[in-house]
């Protein structure tokens, strides 16, 4: 079954784990959006706001503790402000 590995991340930080994550081959599918975020993060490009970006991956469930593992390091999430990390729901197919 398919699981979500969600992220909100600073722009440099969100590129990152997508250049990695979209050659990994036990992601399913990985996507990324940008903004600017005026709360999460302490480095602010434009006044009050900073460059965000929220990050998608989609994983089967045998390899997500890997994968958020591998994001977490690559995002250096155990940096003060660097950002957050989730996993979601298993994703079931309806029809």
């Amino acid at each position: 079954m398919l699981v979500e590995i969600g992220s909100m991340l600073s722009l440099n930080s969100g590129t990152k784990v997508y250049d990695v994550l979209k050659e990994n081959d036990k992601v399913v599918y990985v996507f990324i959006e940008t903004g600017r975020s005026e709360d999460l993060f302490e480095d602010k490009q434009f006044g009050e706001f900073g460059e965000a970006s929220i990050l998608t991956a989609i994983v089967e469930e045998d390899d997500k503790d890997e994968i958020f593992a591998e994001m977490y390091d690559i995002a250096n999430l155990g940096k003060e402000d660097g950002g957050l990390i989730f996993t979601g729901q298993k994703i079931e197919a309806n029809s």
